[in-house]
């Protein structure tokens, strides 16, 4: 985990004026963005990018989202320590790692075994080790693990897949970018018993969720 000063420096800048002046406050979110080395999720010949306010390409067609969108999901999330997480979309590992930081244990879910290989290597790199990662289609969830206090779907789905909605808690939250395939909402979703409260979060722009219960 070995960074240059100036990596340091970058990622610092980073929370300050990516994150914390656009409205995320969260002490717990802003001091484990601070910490994680962003640029060791990202292929080498991308890292000097790795701290601007942008996503980029981590290979396969799929990217990690820029800091901003990643600090802004987490904190909507409302993790405590000892919540257990479903992720659906494991890309870089780096969203990931920042919900291992922050729950108690996290199934990350990915379907492409090369994608999910690579941020297996990201998440022991940086030392997270309550991260489960499975290679499966993840619009079904994961049944087993259910129910989970929070759930985040880090691809754009047409509508949120029924099985995530079912696995999630009584009282849980789940955060999904919702729409068409080049535009979709951000939607912050809370359970209350038999009920699902949506809040809409603003306009975000994800790869597609691919699945049964996706696209």
């Amino acid at each position: 985990m070995e960074e240059t000063a100036e990596e340091h420096q970058a990622r610092q800048e980073m929370v300050r004026t990516q994150i914390a002046a656009r409205g995320v406050t969260d002490p717990r979110v802003l001091a484990v963005v601070r910490a994680l080395p962003r640029h060791l999720f990202v292929p080498e010949g991308w890292r000097h990018q790795a701290y601007l306010d942008t996503p980029l390409p981590i290979g396969e067609g799929q990217t990690i989202s820029q800091p901003y969108i990643v600090a802004l999901m987490t904190a909507l999330l409302e993790l405590k320590p000892t919540d257990r997480v479903l992720e659906i979309g494991t890309g870089s590992g780096y969203q990931a790692a920042i919900l291992g930081m922050l729950a108690g244990e996290v199934t990350s879910i990915e379907r492409i075994a090369a994608v999910a290989a690579q941020a297996e290597a990201h998440l022991r790199e940086v030392g997270v080790t309550n991260v489960t990662v499975l290679v499966q289609d993840g619009t079904g969830g994961y049944p087993p693990r259910a129910p989970y206090d929070a759930i985040l779907v880090t691809a754009g789905t047409p509508s949120i897949p029924p099985p995530l909605l079912e696995q999630l808690a009584d009282h849980g939250r789940l955060v999904a970018p919702v729409g068409g395939q080049d535009l979709q909402e951000l939607v912050l979703i809370r359970r209350d018993g038999d009920r699902y409260e949506e809040y809409p979060e603003g306009a975000v722009r994800f790869v597609p969720l691919i699945g049964e219960h996706g696209w």
